[in-house]
Parts: structure tokens; sequence; C-alpha cells
């Protein structure tokens, strides 16, 4: 229960902003109408911008460089994002016509997509230790650091190589779901912004899919804030 009011929390300003019974409909039908034009999942929200910044300041604080280093970009990537939304909304309330309007697009999209990248980046730095972690653990735990050579051939190496790569990585995201749940996100988040740029084509049914899957991945993280990822 306490999870679901942390969340209903994150939207009730929203939610009455648009649901208040404020004599200025045409203002509120303007917000409308930019929430739905708007390049972001989830449209124009006030305060992004202070929090991208804040983000910012606290990833320069990590211990880590590697996570240091993507998280300040993409946050500052991020701000960058915003204040191409933020044009955007002034284009879009009628109050300049001398904005254009597919190339602030472009480069929200774009700066979208680098912050997306960059945190990709982090989180397969984050998934490559937890790796590394448990072949460390599982090597203490071997009883015997010979093998029988016998029958053993280059193409079975070659599959028993695969096979335990595949096995390391569910283990290490299996251990640590918080960074399970941010990668997939990530993941499934670019591909809107892969396909806008051109740079991966995809239909717009796996678009939707990884939409709907990084919206339940992130209901998760806000519902339960032991889900999120850490900066270390």
């Amino acid at each position: 229960m306490d999870a679901f009011i942390r969340f209903t929390n994150q939207t009730q300003g929203r939610d009455r902003l648009f649901s208040s019974p404020h004599p200025e409909r045409a203002v509120v039908a303007q917000w409308t109408k930019l929430g739905k034009s708007l390049p972001a999942p989830g449209g124009f929200r006030i305060g992004n911008v202070v929090h991208a910044v804040q983000a910012t300041q606290q990833s320069i604080r990590a211990a880590d460089l590697v996570p240091r280093v993507c998280l300040t970009l993409a946050s500052l990537n991020r701000v960058i994002y915003f204040i191409c939304d933020t044009v955007l909304f002034v284009r879009s309330t009628g109050l300049t016509s001398g904005i254009n309007k597919e190339k602030w697009r472009r480069w929200a999209a774009r700066c979208y997509y680098y912050s997306l990248l960059l945190n990709l980046v982090r989180d397969l730095y984050e998934v490559s230790l937890q790796m590394k972690q448990v072949a460390h653990d599982r090597a203490k735990r071997e009883k015997s650091p010979f093998q029988d050579p016998l029958g053993y051939s280059v193409a079975d190496e070659e599959t028993e190589w695969l096979q335990s790569l595949l096995l390391l990585l569910f283990h290490s995201l299996k251990r640590h779901p918080p960074l399970f749940l941010d990668t997939v996100k990530n993941f499934c988040d670019i591909l809107n912004p892969l396909d806008q740029l051109g740079i991966y084509k995809s239909n717009p049914g796996i678009i939707g899919l990884g939409g709907l899957v990084s919206s339940i991945a992130g209901i998760i993280i806000v519902a339960y804030p032991q889900m999120k990822l850490k900066t270390q």
C-alpha cells in the first residue's frame, strides 16, 4: 500500500492540473495538446530540467570513473533534451512561429538517444562487474580445478563457452534486480530514438512493445524505490 501511495503521489499533481475547474480552459487545452505533440514519452513535465541538473550534480560525485563519466554526460544530454522540449512548448502555444519544429524535434531525439546510449554503456559496465564477481565466487566454490580432457573437441569448447557466458549473464542479472530493470528499460526506450533518427528502423509493433515493457519497468522502479539502480 505504501508503494502504491508513493506512485500516485508522483502523478496526482499533473492530474490535478488538467482536472482543475479553472476558467482558463483554453490554456489547459493548450497543455493537453502539447502533451500529445512532444517527442518524449510522457510529454512535457514541469521541473524536469531541474531534476536533470540535480542528477548531473549527483553523478559527478560517483566514486567509479566509468559511471561518473557516463551518468554525467547522460544527465547533461537530458538537460539539453528538456530545453528542446521547452522550445517545442513555446512553438506549440503559438507564441512564436519562427521556430523550426522539425529541427528541434531532431535535436530532442538526438539528445534523448545519447542519454540512453550512455546509460546503457553504464549498465553494460555494471553487468561486466557483476559477471566478474559471479565468476570469482563460482571459482572459489569449485572443488577441483582440473577437468577431464578426454573426448573434448574444439566445437565442444566453443559451445560450452557460449553456454557458460549466457549462464553467467543470467546469474549476474538475477542477483542484481535493479541492474536488470535499468538495463531492460534503457534498451526498450532507445528503440524509439533509433527509429526516429534512422539509425535502426523498427516496425511500430516492436516500438510499442518496447514502450510497454519500459513503462512496466518504470512503474516497478517508482513503486519500489529499492529497485532503482544506485549510483556508487
